[in-house]
C-alpha cells in the first residue's frame, strides 16, 4: 500500500489516481508513510536527550578520576554511533545506565532504532 502525496490517504500500489481526492498518483513516486517519519523525529529527540544525559554523567563524576575514566570513553563512543547511525550493543546501554547515567541507559534501552 502505499499513500497519496496531496491527501495522505490510503491508496493500492496500482492505483493512478486517489479515489479520495482524484488526483494523479505517479507510479515512480516514493511516498514516506506518515507514521514512520514521527518515530524517527522521536528517536532523534531521544538520542540528543540521552547524549545530553551522558554529558551530565561525565561532568558530575569529574571531581574523580577514576570514574571519569570510563565515563567519558563511553561517552564518547555513543555520539560517534549515534551521529553514523551505528547500533549499540545491549552490554553497552547497560553499563551506560550503570556507570554513566541511570536516565541516558533507559533512553538508549527504549529507543527502537538504537
Amino acid at each position: 500500500m502505499k499513500y497519496c502525496s496531496h491527501c495522505g490517504n490510503e491508496i493500492m500500489d496500482e492505483a493512478v489516481i486517489c479515489p479520495k481526492c482524484g488526483c494523479p498518483v505517479s507510479s515512480n513516486q516514493t511516498v514516506v508513510t506518515p507514521n514512520k517519519v514521527v518515530k524517527d523525529d522521536s528517536s532523534q529527540i531521544m538520542k540528543t536527550i540521552a547524549k545530553i544525559f551522558m554529558v551530565i554523567g561525565c561532568i558530575s563524576t569529574g571531581w574523580a578520576l577514576i570514574p571519569l575514566a570510563w565515563t567519558l570513553p563511553m561517552t564518547i563512543s555513543y555520539f560517534k554511533k549515534a551521529n553514523n547511525g551505528e547500533k549499540c550493543t545491549t552490554g553497552f546501554k547497560i553499563c551506560s545506565l550503570i556507570f554513566v547515567n541511570l536516565i541516558a541507559g533507559i533512553l538508549m534501552l527504549v529507543d527502537p532504532e538504537q
